[in-house]
């Protein structure tokens, strides 16, 4: 053991290593063989049936069911109710099939090529999906809920998501301590060694809003076990490793060898011995017939985290209507007063937030609101709703740009604190904000299983910067944008992104919108048709939303629409940086009261509006360039000419409300203007979308950086001369005039 310490060396041999510590009861012994057998009996099953499928299965390895299975034991026997598990896909059938105890036949059924699947989603192998199942434990006879966890190819991906739904269902429960729900990751041993992220999961192990009061980790050993089919079934091991697999296949399995051993101290007879393997035999065999009636693949039967009560009995949303997203302007004010006040005596706060707080309530009485008081009053009015709201990520508590302060610091005495949002009402959800450790992958992983839990929550994850997420990716291809289409799995995670060219470098720049947009599932060339349930049926068609709201009332609609949909999908926002406090950059409570509604898009409302034919360019765009625009084109005194819409809600693209806005500028030309450089950014998502509602008559030309291999430039000189040649190009009405697009 490489541990320095001699007391917790002797801890662990104490604990470990205690002689007579595995003596069994006959009855123990009895048990154990009937689960080896059924955990070895069932890979020979499927390798009799379907010798050329991949399984992944649990050869070399098949203590591991009885172990499981003795675990989960012993933790019903100490009290726990609810077990939250990991794994890759090395025995996962196995598991599924003995320690969850899903139906055998739904297992064997997808083995056929003929079974069709269902149309809710695109699916996965067999291998990668989940499970989740409320029974009785035989051995202590009280009730237990298992779920296993999907999880795609990508090792050891799963473990912060497992923790994070674990502390959620914790959390819920009232369950601080951890004696009710507990969670269990099985490792393979190269994975465990190699994964970062395994790390970065238990770097989150004593964090207070992350804890999970511990995890059961069993590493399979294949230095003590072994995998005798090699990395699957259809693999030649000894191509590599010839002489290892020499000795590997003269190995006597483990079943042979226990039963050996009990029918020669007289534990068992052979007959019982046989009758055991003859009964479960007979089981599959039964199960394999009845999966031959099986026509269609339902991946809802397969669903890990279900959500009683929130969809239909069918698995559909109970409406496809979204109510109007504003509130009170009394409720405006009372989270205003809050949020610039502190709610405990003698409490001393720092004068520099005092100024904060001032001008808060400054806004409030004008009603007005900034970005941090518009999301104050999103989180405060959800919360009100008995909507839990949960807000993870670097510094998130202060704000990386020192503007939200959710958490005020006595000056006088360390370490006292104060949460104004949680003194909002008496009878309101809880408010969690919590500075995570210095992850991405880790924290995001954690806050997807947190948000997997219950529907009935806000769960947001807020990156430092917008390109930060880039080392969470993992967890944003295989869990966020596809975790719907592969296992009907609704998540309403929020990512917020911190983004915006302000020639603060490369890095603290981009946030990377045009990652997002490609993996939008909508399809640019399909003109849709407008249905009054248009609005949400196209975000219940889609995987994810991707907006960038130029308002701070529109960044509050988006996240309250986020609650109040009768789905859950990802979202992410692209937040600001310089608007947090740009004097123009303000709200007025008239944009956030009862019947106001989350803007799609914001169409030009000035002097080009008014007269819409005699307009010679519009110009769409979205989010903190529309401010640049504006500013250019007053200066150039164009206001008549040139009309500016903000595009808000990037994906699914507002196809009717874009229409509306083409139709009403019939001669005027068209224009996409971003700060991002070309190959980023939004116009290659945009562009095809655009030339599909005109019917390919009319250019969307572009207006932007040029294309560049970093996301920005570090000089800031550069950054100045190309933002005033994309302004001037902007406004340069010949710019386009004898160009074919």
């Amino acid at each position: 053991m490489f541990i320095n310490d001699v007391e917790q060396c002797q801890w662990i041999r104490q604990k470990f290593e205690t002689p007579g510590v595995m003596k069994f009861t006959n009855e123990d012994k009895r048990t154990l063989l009937a689960r080896l057998v059924r955990s070895m009996r069932f890979e020979d099953f499927l390798a009799r049936k379907w010798s050329s499928e991949k399984r992944f299965g649990l050869e070399g390895c098949e203590v591991m069911i009885p172990a499981l299975k003795t675990i989960i034991d012993k933790s019903s026997e100490m009290g726990i109710e609810y077990v939250i598990m990991g794994m890759p896909h090395r025995g996962r059938l196995n598991v599924l099939a003995n320690v969850i105890r899903k139906e055998l036949e739904q297992i064997f059924c997808q083995f056929d090529p003929k079974l069709e699947a269902a149309d809710e989603g695109s699916g996965d192998v067999k291998y990668h999906l989940g499970m989740y199942h409320e029974r009785i434990n035989r051995k202590t006879n009280k009730k237990i809920t298992l779920s296993l966890m999907a999880n795609p190819s990508h090792l050891e991906a799963v473990d912060p998501v497992v923790q994070g739904k674990t502390k959620a269902e914790q959390f819920y429960r009232g369950d601080t301590a951890g004696k009710k729900v507990m969670s269990i990751l099985l490792h393979g041993d190269a994975a465990f060694a190699g994964q970062g992220v395994v790390y970065e999961t238990f770097h989150l192990s004593d964090l207070p809003s992350y804890t999970t009061n511990g995890t059961i980790h069993v590493v399979v050993n294949n230095q003590v076990c072994y995998r005798r089919r090699g990395h699957n079934e259809m693999d030649e091991p000894m191509f590599t490793q010839p002489l290892m697999y020499k000795q590997i296949h003269k190995q006597v399995p483990v079943l042979k060898k226990y039963a050996d051993k009990l029918i020669a101290d007289g534990t068992v007879t052979l007959q019982e011995f046989e009758e055991e393997i003859a009964k479960y035999d007979r089981i599959c065999e039964e199960a394999y017939t009845r999966s031959k009636d099986k026509k269609i693949l339902h991946i809802k039967h397969w669903l890990d985290s279900p959500w009683p009560g929130f969809f239909n009995a069918d698995g559909e949303p109970k409406s496809m209507s979204c109510p109007p997203t504003g509130i009170s302007e009394e409720l405006l004010t009372h989270i205003g007063n809050i949020a610039s006040s502190v709610p405990v005596e003698d409490f001393k706060i720092h004068s520099g937030l005092s100024r904060i707080l001032k001008a808060r309530s400054e806004m409030t009485k004008n009603r007005l609101v900034d970005w941090a008081l518009a999301e104050y009053m999103a989180f405060g009015s959800v919360l009100k709703e008995g909507i839990h709201v949960r807000l993870s990520g670097q510094d998130v508590e202060r704000g990386t740009f020192s503007h939200r302060h959710h958490v005020l610091h006595d000056q006088e005495v360390d370490k006292r604190t104060c949460v104004p949002m949680n003194h909002l009402w008496e009878q309101q959800a809880p408010y969690t904000v919590c500075n995570s450790s210095l992850s991405e992958y880790g924290v995001l992983g954690f806050e997807l299983g947190f948000a997997m839990a219950s529907p009935n929550a806000l769960v947001c994850w807020e990156a430092q910067f917008g390109d930060f997420h880039n080392t969470a990716q993992c967890i944003i291809d295989q869990f966020i944008s596809s975790g719907q289409a592969k296992w009907v799995r609704h998540n309403g995670i929020v990512l917020l992104l911190p983004h915006g060219m302000e020639g603060m470098g490369p890095e603290h720049s981009s946030a990377r919108p045009e990652r997002f947009l490609q993996m939008s599932n909508d399809d640019s060339d399909a003109y849709p048709e407008f249905t009054e349930q248009f609005e949400v049926s196209q975000l219940y068609e889609c995987n994810w939303i991707v907006v960038n709201c130029s308002t701070p009332a529109n960044y509050f609609h988006v996240l309250r629409r986020q609650i109040l949909l009768p789905f859950r999908k990802p979202l992410i926002v692209l937040t600001p940086k310089s608007l947090l406090r740009h004097p123009e950059a303000k709200s007025s409570f008239d944009e956030m009261v009862s019947g106001t509604t989350f803007q799609r898009v914001i169409p030009e409302n000035g002097l080009a509006a008014e007269a819409p034919r005699e307009v010679k360019r519009v110009i769409f765009c979205t989010g903190k360039v529309y401010y640049d625009l504006v500013k250019e084109r007053k200066n150039q005194d164009l206001e008549k000419q040139v009309a500016i819409t903000r595009l808000e809600q990037i994906s699914p693209f507002p196809f009717d409300l874009l229409k509306e806005e083409l139709d009403k500028y019939p001669t005027a030309d068209l224009v996409w203007c971003q700060e991002e450089h070309k190959n980023s950014g939004y116009y290659d998502y945009v562009k095809p979308r655009f030339r599909t509602i005109v019917n390919h008559t009319r250019p969307i030309w572009y207006v932007g950086r040029e294309p560049a291999a970093a996301a920005a430039t570090g000089n800031k000189n550069m950054h100045l001369v190309s933002l005033r040649r994309f302004l001037d190009t902007a406004f340069n009405l010949e710019a386009f005039e004898g160009k074919t697009f």
